[in-house]
């Protein structure tokens, strides 16, 4: 499984889209409906899968799936 794919399976768990039909331009509240309960999870999720740690201002700026994997994958390589 891709990175993406496991990160898009991560979200499905909070909403009702299928992580094959998310798209990169899919806005976490908007579009995919997450709480702010259901976004916190979602990011400490995120933080024990793919062993990061996200800073709260950064993801503060984080609206789509697209940012979401952009953060993901910089915090990675430092």
């Amino acid at each position: 499984m891709t990175q993406e794919m496991q990160f898009k399976t991560i979200a499905a768990q909070y909403c009702s889209v299928k992580p094959e039909d998310m798209t990169d331009d899919m806005r976490f509240r908007e579009d995919l409906g997450f709480s702010s309960l259901d976004f916190m999870s979602f990011l400490g999720e995120l933080e024990d899968t793919f062993d990061v740690e996200l800073e709260e201002e950064e993801v503060a700026q984080v609206l789509t799936v697209a940012e979401a994997l952009a953060l993901l994958e910089r915090l990675q390589e430092e």
